[in-house]
């Protein structure tokens, strides 16, 4: 199927499912701040945000990308965070790893949401045309300082049943 599709159809699917996963994490991360398991939503934001990895990795490149690199990263945190959330059942340790990779996956991809909007977006791109100049740096800045305290909120949060999933 994907060979079938124009580069620009296939473009617009990936960004589909990357906004799908990044909004699914958003209502996962608010949940987890609750300390309340959102099953479907883990399961859509765990599903979209794998196939938004894997689904990058099928982009035409003669070389290896800092995107590719996000992408493994980003796969192996999932494989991470999946493991302790349905082989471990949050038991013990395995809550704080599942909160942290679940958190750390939903940041790569709103991270990447970050450099693309800066060169896709006209006025962002005119700000910080390299990703070198301040205002991109910035950006990236509060994304992670904010990530990192939602994260340090929601592993101290998330407290649900263990083996309920």
């Amino acid at each position: 199927m994907i060979l079938c599709m124009s580069v620009h159809t296939f473009t617009v699917l990936h960004v589909v499912i990357s906004l799908l996963g990044i909004l699914s994490g958003a209502v996962v991360l608010s949940g987890m701040l609750g300390s309340r398991r959102l099953e479907r939503w883990t399961h859509l934001f765990l599903a979209t945000t794998m196939l938004t990895s894997v689904t990058g990795f099928f982009f035409p490149s003669d070389r290896i990308l800092p995107s590719h690199v996000v992408g493994v990263v980003s796969l192996v945190v999932l494989v991470v965070a999946i493991l302790a959330l349905y082989a471990n059942r949050l038991a013990g340790a395995w809550r704080w790893i599942y909160v942290t990779s679940a958190i750390l996956a939903l940041y790569l991809n709103v991270f990447v949401a970050v450099v693309q909007a800066f060169l896709k977006i006209a006025f962002l791109n005119a700000l910080a045309p390299t990703q070198s100049e301040p205002p991109f740096l910035i950006a990236q800045l509060v994304v992670v300082v904010l990530f990192i305290a939602l994260g340090i909120v929601a592993v101290r949060s998330f407290h649900p049943e263990v083996n309920a999933f």
